[in-house]
């Protein structure tokens, strides 16, 4: 009886050295950036890392200039989280997915507010898909089509003009066949070289990759950066969330949701650091053009199951929160 219970208490023994063994463990965390370690979003992640262990999780970075090896290696389990862009992140999160649908979020208030509101943990449901949780999300700055000649200020001048698409983003096509634009498959490693080239005629990009992605050599003498957001980007933190303690992933969306500010100042820097002459402004009676064609794309998408109705909703309830005076906010077409 006596050796029965020494093999008992070191079976316990073993056991409770493998648990700690294992909360002690770190939990790796690819990090897609397209600058490397050497990147804003890496920056960032670095401060996370240090409030994470707060939160109860040791956290160890692997920088990635190829996001779709991040993503990769995360859905292979050779990463316990993953950080990278919302169009990317689609597959993991429909709901958070669709934060980056073209038109829903025209203004940085309205991203503001929607960021605020996956903070919620009344939302923390809808942050689960499987064993993926969203365990944060900031803000990438809106994207604006970079055009290789300023006579291309009109939605008709689209047709015909080879536009760089992501192949992920089954939005993307769909939206330059809409307009009669030629898409072109690209990836984030590539659409810049393909603009800076002259393969392509249109790409959309925030302005935080106009310097590090030289996209003056696109724009050259005729070019210029469409001021009209047409989309605004995202980064999103994805994690096994089987591999971290309860309660992580709304602990780490709250912190995310009170760096907003400091994702924005980053942002609103790359913008100002635009040249003022690269910038075009749309004619103020051509503008709603565009918003009726985003919106008409996105509710067409969304009905085809790219992007989340309910998502699709929140967002129209934002947008009217803030300006409520639109037209759409008497309308029932989302």
């Amino acid at each position: 009886m006596k050796k029965m219970k020494n093999l008992a208490a070191a079976a316990v023994t073993v056991l409770a050295a493998s648990v700690s063994a294992q909360a002690s463990a770190d939990n790796k965390i690819c990090v897609f950036d397209i600058l490397g370690a050497q990147g804003d979003a890496y920056g960032l992640m670095k401060d996370y890392a240090i409030s994470a262990t707060k939160m109860g999780a040791a956290v160890e970075l692997k920088a990635y200039t190829d996001e779709r090896t991040a993503a990769e290696d995360f859905k292979a389990g050779q990463c316990d989280g993953v950080m990278l862009t919302g169009m990317r992140g689609r597959q993991f999160n429909k709901f958070t997915g669709s934060l980056d649908s073209i038109g829903a979020i025209p203004s940085y208030a309205v991203m503001e507010k929607a960021i605020s509101t996956l903070a919620n943990p009344a939302l923390s449901g809808k942050m689960v898909e499987g064993k993926f949780e969203v365990a944060g999300v900031a803000p990438a700055g809106a994207a604006y089509l970079f055009v290789k000649s300023r006579s291309i200020n009109h939605v008709d001048k689209l047709a015909g003009k080879k536009i760089a698409i992501f192949d992920y983003d089954k939005s993307q096509a769909k939206m330059v066949q809409k307009v009669g634009a030629q898409p072109v498959s690209s990836d984030i490693s590539n659409f810049a070289a393909k603009f800076n080239n002259n393969a392509v005629d249109i790409i959309a990009a925030p302005a935080m990759a106009y310097k590090p992605l030289e996209l003056y050599k696109g724009l050259g003498n005729d070019g210029a950066i469409v001021r009209f957001p047409i989309a605004q980007l995202t980064f999103q933190l994805i994690i096994n969330k089987d591999k971290f303690p309860a309660g992580f992933g709304l602990a780490s969306r709250k912190y995310w949701d009170s760096q907003y500010n400091r994702s924005m100042r980053l942002i609103s820097k790359a913008e100002k650091d635009v040249p003022g002459t690269a910038w075009m402004d749309l004619p103020s009676d051509e503008k709603l053009g565009y918003v009726v064609l985003l919106r008409d794309a996105r509710i067409s998408l969304t009905k085809e199951g790219i992007y989340d109705p309910l998502m699709m909703k929140l967002l129209k309830k934002t947008r009217c929160s803030i300006e409520s005076g639109n037209a759409e906010c008497t309308q029932n077409l989302e």
